[in-house]
């Protein structure tokens, strides 16, 4: 039987991670239209509420259930309102490690709240399910990534060169695709725990 991650929700001080909802659907097509969403996602662009409803009652509780990973929305604790999402993907089992990727929408950039996800995600996977590794992968380009990595704590190991494909606007408006290198990240329980002090509140 594959392993699985349990249905889960982690708080911290500003944020809550859960599950989706069907009530996020607006929110979410909403923050996967952003400009910068599209540059460095491969989700589909335009991105239409029936996309959002597809990824929350099918693809996203199937990351979970298959063994590949798990999705969870990120809230903002006070407002209640979507803040990003997260997802750890790629699961190996065997050796314990995992990759997070993750979104913010465009009204919360800027706050910290990228790296307090990461954080929490990483805390609850090191702590509770006894992962020994945590990867994370940045375009060449997409310095506020990078940004994150650090301020968790995560070392730089290497570049896979022209391994990404991104999304650059053309003159006329459009999207085109560029290749680019592919930055990866490595974050293991020694490094969270020399770097942060354990920030969740708490999972249930």
């Amino acid at each position: 039987m594959t392993p699985t991650f349990p249905d889960v929700s982690i708080s911290t001080d500003r944020l809550v991670l859960r599950p989706f909802e069907e009530a996020d659907i607006p929110e979410l097509a909403d923050m996967m239209n952003d400009e910068l969403t599209a540059a460095w996602t491969s989700v589909p662009n335009p991105y239409t509420p029936a996309d959002a409803r597809e990824w929350i009652t099918r693809g996203a509780p199937a990351e979970r259930t298959s063994g590949r990973g798990i999705v969870l929305a990120v809230d903002e604790l006070l407002t209640h309102r979507l803040v990003g999402t997260l997802h750890l993907k790629n699961t190996n089992w065997h050796t314990l490690t995992s990759e997070v990727g993750y979104v913010v929408g465009p009204w919360a950039r800027g706050e910290g709240y990228a790296a307090e996800s990461v954080l929490a995600i990483a805390q609850w996977l090191f702590h509770d399910q006894k992962f020994e590794r945590l990867e994370l992968r940045t375009a060449a380009g997409n310095t506020a990534s990078q940004q994150v990595a650090q301020k968790i704590g995560c070392v730089s190991e290497g570049v896979l060169r022209n391994a990404l494909i991104v999304r650059s606007r053309t003159e006329d408006g459009g999207w085109t695709d560029i290749r680019t290198d592919l930055i990866v990240w490595g974050l293991l329980p020694e490094d969270l725990e020399d770097a942060h002090p354990t920030a969740t509140r708490g999972a249930r």
